[in-house]
């Protein structure tokens, strides 16, 4: 009986030995399949070769240093909304500016700049002078404060019959023997 358990035992570190092994799996550029129509006058683009993908190739499908411009305005006279912003970025420096109309009629412009890693420094500044109209409160409608729509509550107890029907019991002060 004890070789058919060390039979077994054997086989049983065969079997995790053999599970550890793990699959390997490699990765390769992926292939064009799109083939244009022979009557179409399409390029026909084909993948670059494993040889092209290296740091130079880099630059030459612009995947350097980031740089870009932008900018974006909202005005509309209906709403009262005018606020826009405009940025560009250079590499690791990137500056712009965001403005708004505040509804007291200043304008708020924050301008701002990054450079590396220095953090978002930003200057803000108004123009203009803040108003506030006269408020008027002039209504063809009066206004009355509502009805209350409660009731008090009613007790939900009853009180003592008199103070001479409770009886008080007074500790004499003195403790008695312990009982067994």
């Amino acid at each position: 009986m004890s070789t058919k358990v060390c039979l077994i035992l054997l086989a049983a570190v065969a079997a995790l030995a053999s599970a550890d092994e793990r699959p390997t799996y490699s990765y390769s550029p992926p292939q064009n399949t799109y083939q244009a129509p022979e009557d179409s006058s399409e390029e026909v683009y084909s993948a670059p070769s494993e040889e092209s993908y290296s740091a130079s190739s880099e630059e030459e499908y612009g995947y350097g240093p980031a740089k870009y411009d932008f900018d974006w305005s909202v005005k509309d006279e209906y709403s009262g909304n005018d606020f826009g912003q405009e940025e560009s970025r250079d590499g690791d420096r990137t500056e712009g500016s965001y403005y708004v109309h505040l509804p007291d009629g200043r304008l708020q412009k924050v301008t701002y700049y990054v450079d590396g890693d220095s953090g978002y420094v930003a200057e803000v500044t108004y123009e203009g002078e803040a108003q506030y109209p006269e408020e008027s409160y002039e209504s063809s409608e009066s206004y009355e404060a509502p009805e209350p729509s409660y009731s008090a509550p009613s007790p939900s107890y009853s009180a003592p019959e008199s103070e001479e029907s409770e009886e008080i019991v007074v500790p004499s002060g003195r403790y008695g023997s312990p009982r067994n």
